[in-house]
């Protein structure tokens, strides 16, 4: 038996590698200790020692499958275990990343977990581990950054390749594999017509360049661009992060050198030269370093817009209370909610309702409390959401339009107040219809991409909703009046292109939560780094770890079947 089973998680940063990741992770250690272990097994009057393990699961994106993905040692003789062996994972914000930590009693050598005693588990989210007030986070040499390099380069006569005797530089860097082969890590612009160009300073992630290795073989192709695609080879050298580093120096000119000419020509010397000119490493702070220093992702403010006609009690509305299902609303609700509220220290959901007429008088409101609580519009979690929305559907009367203005307003209020960086906003919309003050939404944005706040848009039904585009900023910056918006605060996505064909809703789910939130990490960065705001110290651990008991254990098993 067990009698309670308690689990801390240690999250080490790492650097992030954008070449071997098709989605930029940051890299988490975890560290696992039990207290408290108890385990009777009597054989001849005698209690035997016991041998622990801890065993990681983690369920894939959109499923209810578990797969084991790592075990610790086997620690003897003690109730109070502390595990070296740790757990790498990379760690994703958009993501609900559900982990399960199992323990077991080793009675054999065999690697079958059937064979062994089981004790007892643990459910919980990385996002739980990496949020939680006072977790046990700590970095490296340099805390939870990830190391950017600034360089910049020139060349000096370079072979001519274009028909009136110039050529159109640019410079192609590469990194080498284990493998042998390389791969493209950097693009410089092109310079025309100019066989001595100056190229303008460049950034590129450390790890980017070099993994790790400083001696790694860095190779920069010479290229005259050309129009049509069919680039021009003129040359190539080899270098490292390691020459690099030592900046502008003798060691840091570089014969441009084309194997094929070098081989035809007896007296080729090279194809011109280039030149390091300046060379620096800074580090930047991530996303979880601002989380480890307390919970500033701590407003979230939700909104449901009440625009589609029709009854809640019928099939043909998009609200649509179904006792077998979630409409679209509440499937959106509940994807995002219940990623972000692992960032949230009290779980307190402000949450409105827009457009709907209210009872006793048919009032027709475009702000008001979910819950009915105009002195507290806050809700318990993702689930007294929830609650709240189905609750209102009873009483109110949907109505239109869809104004998006005073609400964004309405939060941006609130985060112009606190612009310290202690806190940061993020306001979810969900709409079935298109927006009617887009000349007031557009003029709101702008003046929101200077506060701490990021504003996640959701369509729901069959509506046209091209003219949201112009609010995601992702291609076209957001402008009013001739103004554009400092930063991209806004994510904007229908719904009815995450839709699983099968109809899981659970994958459904998990995959708008994947694009909607991922944005939110680069754009929280964005405001700091603008403001110059380095994170706070991470706030001090407790002692106090997440314990379960053998019942618990056993409701969680049910809870998560």
């Amino acid at each position: 038996m067990i009698s309670s089973m308690f689990c801390s998680a240690m999250a080490t940063i790492r650097d992030f590698d954008p070449l071997n990741s098709t989605v930029p992770a940051t890299k988490i250690e975890i560290t696992v200790s039990c207290r408290f272990l108890v385990y009777l097994k009597l054989t001849l009057n005698m209690c035997l020692f016991l041998l622990s393990v801890v065993v990681l699961y983690v369920q894939g994106l959109g499923t209810k499958e578990w797969r084991e993905f790592g075990r610790t040692e086997v620690i003897d003789n003690t109730l109070n275990p502390d595990f070296v062996r740790k757990f790498v994972l990379d760690f994703f914000f958009e993501e609900k990343q559900n982990l399960r930590f199992d323990v077991y009693n080793v009675d054999t050598r065999s690697s079958n977990l059937s064979k062994h005693d089981f004790l007892g588990q643990m459910f919980c989210t990385l996002g739980e581990i990496i949020g939680s007030t006072g977790s046990r986070a700590s970095s490296g040499n340099i805390p939870g950054r990830s190391c950017i390099s600034t360089m910049q380069l020139c060349a000096n006569k370079l072979d001519k390749k274009d028909f009136f005797g110039k050529s159109d530089p640019f410079l192609v860097f590469y990194r080498s594999n284990e493998d042998g082969t390389f791969t493209i890590c950097h693009k410089t612009e092109v310079i025309k017509n100019n066989l001595n160009p100056v190229w303008q300073p460049f950034n590129i992630p450390v790890r980017a360049l070099c993994n790790g290795d400083y001696d790694r073989t860095v190779k920069v192709d010479v290229f005259d661009w050309d129009r049509d695609g069919s680039h021009d080879f003129i040359g190539e050298f080899t270098t490292s992060y390691r020459e690099l580093s030592r900046g502008q120096s003798q060691f840091n000119v570089y014969e441009v050198l084309n194997p094929k000419k070098k081989g035809k020509k007896k007296k080729y010397v090279n194809s011109g030269k280039v030149t390091l000119l300046s060379f620096k490493v800074e580090s930047e702070y991530t996303f979880v370093d601002f989380i480890k220093g307390g919970k500033i992702i701590s407003h979230h403010t939700i909104c449901v817009l009440y625009v589609c006609p029709g009854n809640p009690s019928q099939p043909t509305s998009l609200h649509y209370m179904s006792p077998y299902q979630m409409n679209a609303y509440a499937m959106a609700l509940k994807a995002v909610g219940e990623i972000i509220q692992d960032y949230d220290s009290d779980k307190l959901f402000p949450a409105y309702g827009f457009g709907a007429k209210l009872p006793p008088d048919g009032k027709i409101s475009h702000a008001f409390p979910l819950n009915s609580n105009t002195e507290n519009p806050n809700c318990v979690g993702i689930d007294g959401v929830l609650e709240a929305y189905f609750q209102s559907l009873r009483t109110v009367q949907l109505y239109g339009p869809t104004n998006f203005a005073p609400v964004i307003n309405q939060v941006a209020r609130c985060a112009a107040e606190v612009t310290d960086g202690s806190q940061y906003f993020v306001l979810l919309m969900i709409t079935d219809g298109v927006i009617s003050d887009m000349a007031q939404t557009k003029e709101s944005v702008v003046n929101a991409a200077s506060l701490p706040m990021s504003i996640i848009i959701v369509g729901v039904g069959p509506a046209e909703f091209d003219a949201m585009e112009e609010l995601d900023g992702d291609e076209v910056r957001v402008s009013s009046k001739g103004r554009f918006a400092e930063r991209d605060i806004v994510q904007f996505v229908p719904f009815r292109d995450y839709i699983d064909r099968s109809g899981n809703q659970v994958l459904s789910m998990a995959r708008l939560a994947k694009d909607v939130l991922a944005e939110i990490p680069e754009q929280l960065l964005s405001f700091m780094k603008s403001r110059g705001i380095e994170p706070r110290p991470p706030v001090p651990a407790t002692s106090n770890f997440p314990s379960v008991s053998t019942s618990a254990a056993q409701k969680a098993r049910n809870m998560h079947a």
